[in-house]
């Protein structure tokens, strides 16, 4: 097998790549995540109703989110949706320090470049107005790359992304450019929604309404106020619902699994409604039987990839056994992104195709190590109760193993209704530590 195919192999399991609609790597996992469909729970919402909607989607990082989303912006603008869809990255939001009037920023970003460039007849003069006064306040911040002098409407529109870029990158200015916004969110709320008002009024006879999905605030990191005791979390979605919740648009936002599935998160449903959730792909039943189709459907993803690079590729021409390649795929524990990346990190101990026994162990042992160091000294005995019982009670430590993907959550479709259970990592099955826990609560 040449070099070229193995360089292929390996990019095209890249784990941080979301499929686009229509891309043939694409394998439907409905069935095995509980029957669970994003276009029926989220966009049949916006299509039927006759106000506003304000939707939260939730599942573990790297489950497949961002593709789901991206299936579902699809079908919205098939059913004449204007939608504006952006996947917060590094020139946004810093996750691992995020607040509210961060998000509000982006958002107000991404409205105004995409509509601006879809409708100019729209007026987004008095949201770089508003952003002109902000600006006043704050020129001591010393960004020369920022100025309002005799600024054009589409020069000013790029000035919000300069903004959240100094905000992204200067830590020390943070507070007092949060605090500026924070003053006067209510008045940019208000511009916005007067521009996304015109925008719609505007391209009435074209579409039947414009959303807004946000991606990637799942990854937000939590931070715990010292005084409080609350999170940044609670602060963005609970505290600041109302705003999130007041954009004149359809609003979709990704958040943290470990907000929704804590004491918090009967508040999130009154505001917000259920809250949906992507679950990992079953490789067992909830008592621990193995389930074939969840297998089936991990094989499939990983066939398709391989089919992308030279459809005449068998698992036999990649693998040098079959059993290799579900030890890897029972090892990802039924999370996407796992298996894109125990693949490629596979095929990068592969000097030669088929892939080894050796290199399927490396790449096992390389992701366990990573567990292993993420784990604390007081929580093995925690997954080695969630193991057991399958269940996750409400309390923070709970909450940051589920966060960590430590402790993963799984559908199970009884007689039409959908059972959350949860497991551990199987990864973490064979970590000492845990072996120890697992004894001592057996004893």
């Amino acid at each position: 097998m040449s070099d070229q195919i193995l360089r292929q192999l390996y990019n095209v399991f890249d784990p941080l790549r979301p499929l686009k609609p229509g891309d043939s790597a694409y394998v439907d996992c409905r069935a095995v995540r509980g029957d669970g469909d994003i276009l029926e729970q989220l966009g049949r919402p916006i299509i039927l109703s006759d106000k506003e909607t304000a939707q939260l989607y939730t599942g573990h990082r790297g489950a497949g989110k961002s593709t789901e989303l991206l299936r579902l912006k699809e079908y919205l603008e098939e059913n004449k949706f204007q939608v504006i869809y952006f996947a917060a990255d590094d020139q946004d939001i810093d996750t691992e320090d995020a607040q509210y009037t961060d998000i509000l920023l982006a958002c107000t970003r991404y409205i105004l470049s995409e509509l601006y460039e879809k409708d100019k007849e729209a007026d987004a003069k008095p949201l770089v107005e508003w952003l002109k006064k902000r600006w006043e306040s704050l020129k001591d911040l010393g960004s020369t790359e920022i100025s309002f002098e005799n600024i054009s409407l589409q020069v000013g529109i790029g000035q919000f992304a300069k903004v959240i870029a100094l905000l992204r990158s200067a830590p020390s200015n943070r507070s007092r450019i949060r605090q500026e916004v924070d003053n006067h969110t209510p008045s940019l709320i208000e511009c916005l929604n007067d521009f996304i008002t015109e925008a719609a009024q505007n391209r009435k006879t074209q579409c039947n309404g414009i959303v807004l999905i946000a991606d990637n605030l799942d990854r937000i990191v939590p931070l715990y106020h010292k005084e409080s005791n609350r999170s940044n979390h609670e602060e963005i979605f609970i505290d600041r619902n109302l705003q999130l919740r007041k954009l004149k648009c359809h609003t979709i936002y990704t958040v943290p699994i470990s907000l929704v599935y804590s004491d918090k998160g009967t508040v999130l449903e009154e505001a917000f409604g259920s809250v949906q959730a992507l679950p990992m792909i079953a490789l067992s039943t909830p008592e621990g039987e193995p389930y074939p189709p969840g297998m089936e459907k991990l094989k499939e993803l990983i066939k398709q990839r391989i089919k992308q690079v030279d459809s005449n590729l068998t698992f036999q021409d990649v693998f040098t056994n079959e059993a290799l390649l579900e030890k890897l795929c029972n090892m990802s524990g039924g999370h996407v992104r796992y298996l894109m990346f125990l693949m490629k990190t596979a095929l990068q101990k592969t000097p030669k195709l088929p892939i080894q026994e050796k290199a399927v162990l490396g790449a096992i042992a390389s992701l366990r190590l990573t567990y292993r160091r993420a784990i604390n000294e007081d929580e093995w005995s925690i997954l080695a109760e969630v193991h057991q019982s399958k269940r996750k009670p409400n309390n923070k430590k709970y909450q940051k193993l589920l966060f960590n993907r430590c402790i993963l959550e799984y559908h199970w479709l009884v007689e039409g209704d959908i059972k959350p259970w949860y497991d551990i990592h199987p990864i973490i099955l064979a970590i000492e530590e845990f072996q120890q826990a697992w004894q001592q609560l057996k004893s």
